[in-house]
């Protein structure tokens, strides 16, 4: 079968035109590069120069593929050579009245069976295609920088665009060694629709104090294995592009989730726009640069001295409350496992032994390590057993009356001066605070999933908890190997407050027909480096779990945007709860 799109105009040739004129030319095409003027051109054309010897530098391409790939270039300036080209893709500054005219340009000078491409994005496509007499073959191709590497491209359609279009794009993408993911003109496509809303929220608990930037950041690559925290990552792409792209969302849907957080405006009008300018959340060591200079290697901590622990006690006998047994006894604690009866007690320390013995076989451990380790367990089946421990960490179930039952329990039998810790997840700390009489003791202390491997633990302090109590556990976070992040006793905490409200946009998007679960996941994985696409990882959670997260956080913060979907809701009630019963949004049962 032919190849679609044998020669390539590209207008616009800055980091992402260059880009992409190099990955059209690596795949044998004729490229036409289009810039403004003479001088602009002649900048471009060194740009692609340079971008390429980089290439033949870094081994990714050889010194004769670099030759044959600029042969296939031309760079000039004026539209009136896109008349040669069978695709025009426009990668112009994003405004919109700009891009119009452009096309309005281009629609006059190519031939009808020209296809044009908008590289937006987040403006309208439909709109910008309404600048021409041809709206059926116009569509939007939105790469993602850095070209060379960035395997995704989202197929952008119109209500107009032709499906055989639309088709041969995504033929070209593939072509280009892309990934093609078809989405509909709405603003922010697939990627930035769900990665932007994430961002903003980020942008307004760190501007509300909730937490500091750096444990933001920490706990969302440490906590979910990001590539990089949301603030981060705002400095990278810019504020000011963040901004835009959120006024545009917040245009077409009026969800106020979508309308940008105040700060960024403050930051834009400042000058501050992240990298580009050396300063935007953090501060950088020059323009351009990657090294933030004033991020701190650790949170900055009230120094105030912790109590002493040496004994811990754990209550659950679960996956959740195994794992911190594991955790506690590998740094050397001794543990008391209290479980509701002896048996269960009993059992779950044979899951510890279990999965100690998996480290060994990995080497991760010696024998005499494990040996040690599991030493210093104790299971019990009284709760009373507990009276001379330091800290108890409560591990049972997500229910908050079998939680305030049990600290009601633990505030009569521990001793005074133990600190008294909740795992939850998602239910308000003082609630289980209050079940005592020294709610001044009791904080959250929110371990993740499997314990003994992941790092983050959010320290929940509430508005009772003695500073002390707090300093205890970020020293003793440190002490056990983990990565403490801070933060108030509101729904959510950090993680969960971030990532829900991201999942169950995603699910919007599936019950809008927008997009279907497979491109969803692809663009996300592909487009932001997550390890798991949204599906994946709401089908690994569990839709019930994810549901009760959902509803915990619209019932704190009363945002309509916060609602679960009902897709999610009629899932859970159908029984699809995801991996743990075959079946959620994808069918496991059948793999």
């Amino acid at each position: 079968m032919e190849r679609p799109f044998p020669t390539v105009a590209v207008v616009g040739l800055g980091t992402m035109g260059a880009g992409v004129a190099v990955a059209v030319a690596k795949s044998g095409r004729r490229v036409i590069g289009i810039e403004a003027n003479e001088d602009s051109a002649a900048r471009a054309l060194a740009r692609i120069e340079e971008a390429t010897a980089h290439a033949v530098a870094r081994e990714r391409i050889t010194a004769e593929e670099r030759a044959g790939l600029l042969a296939r270039i031309s760079v000039g300036h004026g539209l009136a050579a896109a008349a040669e080209a069978d695709l025009v893709i426009e990668e112009v500054p994003e405004q919109l009245e700009l891009k119009r005219e452009v096309f309005a340009e281009l629609d006059r000078i190519c031939p009808e069976s020209t296809v044009l491409a908008t590289g937006t994005t987040a403006l309208s496509v439909t709109r910008i295609a309404a600048a021409t007499a041809r709206p059926e073959r116009v569509l939007g191709l939105h790469f993602f920088n850095p070209v060379h590497t960035m395997k995704l491209v989202e197929v952008v359609r119109t209500v107009l665009t032709a499906p055989q279009v639309a088709e041969d794009a995504a033929a070209f993408a593939r072509d280009l060694g892309k990934e093609p993911v078809a989405a509909g003109d709405r603003a922010g496509f697939v990627v930035n629709g769900l990665l932007f809303a994430y961002l903003n929220q980020a942008a307004a608990m760190y501007e509300s104090r909730y937490a500091t930037r750096e444990d933001i950041d920490a706990a969302m690559r440490l906590g979910c294995g990001l590539p990089m925290g949301p603030l981060a990552l705002l400095d990278l792409i810019g504020v000011d592009t963040a901004r835009t792209v959120l006024e545009a969302m917040y245009e077409q849907s009026r969800d106020r989730l979508h309308a940008p957080a105040p700060i960024l405006g403050q930051l834009v009008s400042a000058g501050l726009l992240g990298r580009k300018s050396g300063r935007g959340f953090y501060t950088y060591e020059a323009p351009g640069s990657s090294r933030a200079v004033d991020a701190a290697t650790g949170p900055a901590r009230a120094q105030v001295p912790g109590r002493e622990v040496r004994s811990v006690g754990v209550c659950g006998s679960g996956t959740m409350a195994t794992g911190i047994v594991e955790v506690f006894a590998k740094a050397g604690y001794r543990v008391l496992l209290a479980a509701r009866s002896l048996e269960k007690a009993e059992k779950a320390k044979a899951q510890l032994a279990r999965s100690l013995e998996r480290s060994v076989a990995k080497g991760r451990m010696t024998a005499e390590q494990r040996d040690a380790a599991l030493g210093l367990v104790t299971p019990v089946g009284q709760y009373a057993e507990l009276a001379e421990v330091d800290l108890v960490v409560e591990a049972v179930a997500e229910n908050l009356e079998v939680k305030r039952e049990l600290f009601a329990t633990l505030d009569k039998i521990v001793k005074p001066g133990a600190v008294l810790a909740t795992t939850t997840s998602s239910l308000p700390v003082i609630s289980c605070a209050s079940a005592t009489s020294r709610p001044q003791d009791v904080i959250g202390m929110h371990f993740f999933n499997p314990a003994p491997a992941m790092k983050l633990v959010e320290v929940v302090s509430t508005v009772l908890t003695a500073p002390d109590v707090t300093a205890t556990v970020l020293e003793l976070c440190a002490k056990v190997r983990k990565h403490p992040v801070e933060c108030g006793d509101r729904a959510g905490f950090i993680v969960n407050a971030l990532l829900f409200p991201y999942l169950n946009d995603a699910v919007r998007m599936l019950q809008e027909h927008y997009a279907t679960v497979d491109d969803i996941d692809t663009a996300m994985k592909l487009g932001c480096g997550y390890p798991m696409g949204p599906f994946e990882l709401l089908d690994v959670v569990g839709l019930d779990v994810s549901l009760t997260i959902e509803k915990v956080l619209h019932q704190e913060f009363r945002e309509p945007g916060l609602a679960a979907a009902p897709l999610l809701e009629h899932l859970v009630a159908a029984g699809c709860l995801g991996r743990k019963t075959g079946r959620g949004f994808r069918d496991h049962a059948r793999r």
